[in-house]
């Protein structure tokens, strides 16, 4: 079964190393999140959203949903650690008495 698991884990592996060649380079001009995304968020944002703030603009407005989901997220994450931190000195406090 180990051997089955690292078989399939080596081939995984190669599969997204070769996918990782057709990624554009770094910082690459050309690429098409350079010339397609970014300008139209640049040039419209301030018009569509009328926040002064591209990155404000594109967390807010563009990725809203997504961003709602990421603190819903957090917050929940949050929360389990309070309560389970609360829980805790709660135990704490009466096997002391």
């Amino acid at each position: 079964m180990k051997v089955f698991v690292l078989i399939m884990l080596l081939m995984t592996g190669g599969l997204l190393a070769y996918g990782v060649k057709d990624f554009p380079g770094w910082s690459n001009p050309n690429a098409p999140a350079s010339t397609h995304v970014s300008p139209r968020y640049i040039q419209a944002a301030y018009t569509k959203t009328h926040t002064p703030n591209i990155v404000t603009a594109v967390l807010a407005d563009y990725r809203g949903y997504d961003t709602l989901g990421e603190t819903v997220v957090i917050f929940t994450a949050g929360m389990g650690v309070i309560l389970m931190l609360r829980k805790k000195r709660r135990n704490k406090g009466k096997d002391n008495v």
